[in-house]
Order: C-alpha cells, then sequence, then structure tokens
C-alpha cells in the first residue's frame, strides 16, 4: 500500500460569519490549504475530494460537495460528500487515505464545512436532539447536551470524577486557545468562572460546552513520490482507524465510556504499529468536558475511571507529558461539524512541522485525531508521524 502524506493543511477562523456562505468558508480554507504547502502544488492533480457536512444550516442539502469543490475550481474533480455527524470529516480523511493506499488517487483532498449560525432556535434544537440520540431521545425532549449529561452523572458516580475536574478541561483548553487566532472563544477563563457558570443540563454548565461555530477545513494528502516532491517537512499518516456504535444510549452496556474509540483506537495503533505509549499529543474531541476525559480512557493515555485524575495531574496541560487540545479543542476553537475532524489535522500538521507559533511544544514527532460522532455512534481516529516512510 501506498504511504500517505500530508503535504498541505488549513482551516477559516471558527465563529459566526453571517456575511459568509458554505461556499467561501471552505474556498478560503482550500486557497490556505494550497498556500500551506511548500512546493508548487497544481491543483489539477488532486484525483478525489471527500468533503464532510451534516447540512444543519443554510442551504447545504443535496449536491453540497460538488457545490464547495466547484466554488473553489475543482469543478473537474470527482467529490463524494460525506455525512457521519460530527465525526464526518474525520471520516472524509479516512477515505482519502484509503484512497491514496489503494492507488486510487495520487493526490486527494479531505475537508469539512457548516455554517451553524444561521438557524432558528426551533431547529437548533432539533439537531441537537438527532445529532446525539435516537428518535425516542428526541421524542422523549433530550438534547445533545442531555446526552453528555448522562454520560458525565454515571462516570462520575462509578469513578468519583467531580465538577472541578470537569472544570478544568475548559480552563486547559481555553487557555490553549487564546493563543489560537482561529478560535471561536479565543479567551481564558478562571477555574472559578468555570465551575460558577450557568446550568445547562445538569451537571454540565456553560463552560462544560463547546459553542456553535461556522467554519471550514481542509487538508491535502499525496503519495510519497508526489510529496517528495512539494515537501522537505513530511507528515505521515501511519494509522487510521474507524469504528461505529449503537447510536441511542439507551442501547448500550455503558454510558461513562465510548467503545467505539476504544475500537477505532486500537485499530488506529494496529495498522500504526505502535501503542498509546507512543502519542505525544492529541487533539481529542470535547464537545462537552466530560467527552475529553472519557477520551483519555478509551484512548490509552489513562486507566479507565481515571480521566479526572489524569487530567489533574497536568499531563494533558501545554507543557504536560501528553498535551491535549492545544488548538483549544472544540471547547475553545469551536465545533463547526462538518470541518472539525480535518481541524484537528491542521494543528498536528502545524505541530509536527514546528510551525504552530504560540503555541508550538518542543520537538514532536507522533500525533493522534479523535473525532466522535454524535455520542459516539460514529468514531474516526488517525496517528501521524514526522519524516519519511
Amino acid at each position: 500500500m501506498a504511504d500517505v502524506y500530508v503535504v498541505g493543511a488549513a482551516q477559516t477562523k471558527f465563529g459566526a460569519f453571517p456575511d459568509e456562505s458554505y461556499r467561501t468558508l471552505f474556498t478560503e480554507a482550500f486557497e490556505s490549504a494550497v498556500e500551506s504547502v511548500d512546493g508548487e502544488f497544481d491543483t489539477d492533480s488532486i484525483d478525489e475530494a471527500y468533503v464532510g457536512t451534516l447540512g444543519v444550516g443554510g442551504r447545504q442539502l443535496g449536491l453540497s460537495g460538488p457545490a464547495v469543490t466547484e466554488h473553489a475550481g475543482l469543478d473537474g474533480t470527482t467529490c463524494t460528500r460525506v455525512e457521519n455527524a460530527c465525526a464526518s470529516s474525520g471520516t472524509a480523511l479516512r477515505l482519502a487515505v484509503l484512497a491514496i493506499r489503494a492507488g486510487v488517487a495520487d493526490v486527494a483532498l479531505a475537508g469539512g464545512f457548516e455554517v451553524m449560525t444561521d438557524m432558528s432556535a426551533d431547529r437548533t434544537r432539533y439537531w441537537l436532539g438527532v445529532s446525539g440520540e435516537t428518535e425516542w431521545g428526541r421524542m422523549s425532549g433530550m438534547t445533545f447536551a442531555g446526552v453528555y449529561a448522562h454520560m458525565a452523572h454515571a462516570h462520575m458516580s462509578e469513578y468519583g470524577t467531580t465538577r472541578e475536574q470537569l472544570s478544568r478541561v475548559a480552563v486547559k483548553n481555553h487557555a490553549n486557545g487564546a493563543m489560537n487566532p482561529n478560535a471561536h472563544l479565543g479567551f481564558e477563563c478562571s477555574l472559578e468562572d468555570a465551575v460558577n457558570s450557568t446550568s445547562v443540563a445538569d451537571p454540565l454548565n456553560l463552560y462544560d460546552c463547546c459553542p456553535t461555530s461556522d467554519g471550514a477545513s481542509a487538508v491535502l494528502l499525496a503519495n510519497e513520490d508526489v510529496a517528495s516532491s512539494l515537501t522537505d517537512k513530511p507528515v505521515r499518516i501511519t494509522g487510521t482507524g474507524q469504528a461505529s456504535d449503537r447510536v441511542g444510549l439507551f442501547q448500550r452496556q455503558t454510558l461513562s465510556s465510548i467503545p467505539a474509540t476504544r475500537d477505532a483506537a486500537e485499530a488506529a495503533y494496529d495498522d500504526a504499529g505502535i501503542g498509546p505509549d507512543d502519542i505525544e499529543f492529541a487533539e481529542v474531541h470535547d464537545c462537552f468536558s466530560i467527552a475529553e476525559i472519557m477520551a483519555y480512557e478509551d484512548l490509552g493515555f489513562c486507566d479507565r475511571g481515571e480521566g479526572g485524575q489524569y487530567l489533574e495531574s497536568g499531563a494533558t496541560e501545554r507543557h504536560g507529558e501528553r498535551p491535549v487540545n492545544l488548538s483549544g479543542g472544540l471547547k475553545s476553537k469551536g465545533h463547526p461539524i462538518g470541518a472539525t475532524g480535518t481541524g484537528q489535522v491542521v494543528e498536528v500538521f502545524h505541530q509536527l512541522r514546528g510551525e504552530a507559533g504560540q503555541r508550538q511544544v518542543g520537538n514532536l514527532s507522533c500525533g493522534l485525531t479523535h473525532s466522535v460522532g454524535g455520542s459516539g455512534g460514529a468514531v474516526a481516529v488517525h496517528v501521524f508521524e514526522e519524516g519519511w516512510a
């Protein structure tokens, strides 16, 4: 199988952009990704494009994938729209990797977009229900925050996870996001503010929840023959894993874990020929604070039930033994659903190349991205390493 390299990656700012459309946002991300390539990149060389979007706002139904690639000047490029809830562009990335590995493509584009801030309150309530639950949960009044509140209650009950530990996720990620010019909520917050914030779905409060964002991201992938002509700072995708699970929480055997994360991570580690101890930093799916704590455990960074203590130890801080969400994560950087998975890749790409500016941490060589759809019905995990194969 062909080795796969990231040769360019970029995202727009995440936030609220009433004067932008999903086409203009994706075009901005794509053009910036092309500019990030070291060598002269020919956009006509892109064989396949995979674009993730949930299509929750604006006019994004139907052929929105080809619509954005056409607007970006890729009207002759084969494009596939990918919808896998919040894991949409993480899944798009996996499809692009597999296409290059199989020899179907020499060069591929993976990206995503979402315009979410133009929605009515009624429609917002609708997608918040169906993104994380079955129709039964939605009809009973379940919201996305409510789904993760159930998971938080279970984790706190089973393992003694505390209110303060949940809030420390927000404090850490806001501190990182304050250094990210693309962050939606690019400001620091105190532990006191995070603990005492307005309740959303007990035990989760405002600072436990990521924002609703507009934005786009794009990643350019190539096989080694092409990549070697474009860069002398290679970033290789050495592991890819994806898993699915039951959508409804009431259908699962556990509420305090996301089994699909464990399965996807195991597949990615096996693919890369490494274990969780080899991961030096990670961008994980922290749509709610409890999601990040569970991710530590499900990705194998610590034992089950020890996520809160692992966070509190400082291990996942910017200068800890394994920094997590140096970009600010979904909590601070933002969560335009379709753009999130490949948005995580942007941070890993720049960190591994030593180009993350104020957020740069040492000389990193191995990173991971973790993208979750809904409450864990779909998960994509990827491993990235610096250097040629």
